[in-house]
């Protein structure tokens, strides 16, 4: 099988950090491609960060849908996600919702990691939206830029394990979650750490749509991830529009 793994941000030293990470636990005969979203900032740490990747990502999606057999989005607020399940029938899954959602499988209660505070409301209403409020014992960030993380992974994973320790001892996570593709390869360090299972986004994205792709399952039409209809569209670039048509 085929995956592309789209980084939702466009720096590349990521991208190559993201493929790294997926390329490591993908199964034998699954061919990973990483790409950047079309469009988009450096890195994402607020709501307008995410409006702005969530356009990029749709973009790479839907130029590219024909020539994979499932996607992953490789960002944490899993920018665009359900826009994207729109324009496809094939599997699509985000590295928020994977990090929780495989977490729920290995303990009662888990915590949410980001990287700057001010992100964690977002993270919050991710939970929500996903309906995993009550398996959700806190959402807590390190307290450093995207940036900073992808930059230098073995000092900042010191402040990861110190608030990961809190979630633990005062929250009582049972799991804590990498959501944010920053932080891809950090896990193993901190479980050993910690004590605990620590899930990577990016990994447990790809080994979920992985699954869905050998089981030949496909996003439901029905409903909530029906294809847009059809429309006129100002504005909007040859790639999106053809949506649309």
């Amino acid at each position: 099988m085929r995956l592309l793994v789209i980084n939702p941000n466009t720096t590349e030293l990521m991208r190559q950090q993201i493929d790294e990470g997926a390329r490591k636990y993908a199964s034998p005969g699954t061919e990973i491609v990483t790409l950047c979203a079309a469009s988009g900032p450096r890195s994402i740490e607020g709501e307008y960060d995410v409006a702005l990747s969530a356009v990029g990502t749709l973009q790479t999606l839907v130029a590219n849908e024909k020539d994979y057999d499932g996607f992953v989005v490789a960002c944490g607020q899993d920018p665009g996600l359900y826009a994207c399940r729109e324009v496809t029938t094939k599997p699509v899954v985000g590295i928020g919702e994977a990090s929780m959602y495989m977490a729920c499988l290995l303990g009662h209660r888990f915590t949410s990691m980001t990287a700057l505070w001010r992100m964690v409301p977002l993270m919050v209403t991710m939970v929500r939206r996903y309906g995993l409020t009550d398996r959700c014992a806190s959402v807590r960030a390190a307290g450093v830029k995207v940036i900073d993380i992808a930059a230098d992974r073995g000092r900042t994973v010191e402040a990861f394990i110190k608030e990961a320790r809190v979630a633990i001892d005062k929250d009582g996570a049972d799991v804590i979650c990498l959501s944010g593709a920053a932080m891809v390869g950090m896990d193993k360090i901190m479980e050993k750490e910690l004590g605990v299972p620590v899930t990577d986004g990016v990994v447990s994205a790809v080994k979920l749509v992985e699954a869905q792709v050998a089981y030949g399952l496909h996003t439901s039409k029905k409903n909530t991830f029906a294809f847009p209809e059809r429309k006129d569209a100002v504005n909007v670039g040859e790639v999106l529009r053809s949506v649309y048509e």
